[in-house]
């Protein structure tokens, strides 16, 4: 008489029933072993800032350009050829004037072109040229 071979059919799988309870358990755990330390170090007293947003606005000078080339200086629209005369004479009134140049992306570029020939001739050289910073993988 020939024996028959039985095969076991079960199914072969890893239990992950008890995984949810696992995680919960070890962040638990993480929770109450984790020291936070209080760093005292040493006890200074921080000098207080005198100047006034009006002292920050007078090291400044803000020049906007939009799509369609009309220039701003400190919210005054001008034309190209008086940005020369306007910041040679608040670069007298303040000689550490600072220069903010901002400017829409579709700004023409003889626009720019020509304030900053302005600015060169009005000995303008502190520039800052704004832009906005683009995070990779970031949608706006």
């Amino acid at each position: 008489m020939p024996f028959e071979r039985t095969t076991d059919k079960r199914k072969q799988d890893i239990p992950t029933s008890s995984m949810g309870d696992i995680a919960f358990l070890l962040l638990v755990f993480f929770m109450v072993t984790v020291v936070f330390t209080d760093e005292s170090g040493l006890v200074v007293q921080l000098p207080r800032a005198e100047a006034s947003e009006e002292g920050i606005r007078d090291l400044i000078s803000n020049i906007y350009i939009n799509r369609d080339g009309l220039i701003s200086i400190d919210d005054v629209i001008v034309r190209a050829t008086d940005v020369a005369p306007i910041m040679s004479n608040k670069i007298v009134e303040n000689p550490f004037m600072i220069v903010a140049f901002k400017t829409d992306k579709e700004t023409p570029y003889r626009a720019v072109d020509e304030v900053m020939e302005g600015l060169k001739e009005a000995n303008a050289v502190k520039v800052l040229f704004n832009t906005d910073m683009e995070i990779p993988g970031f949608m706006y």
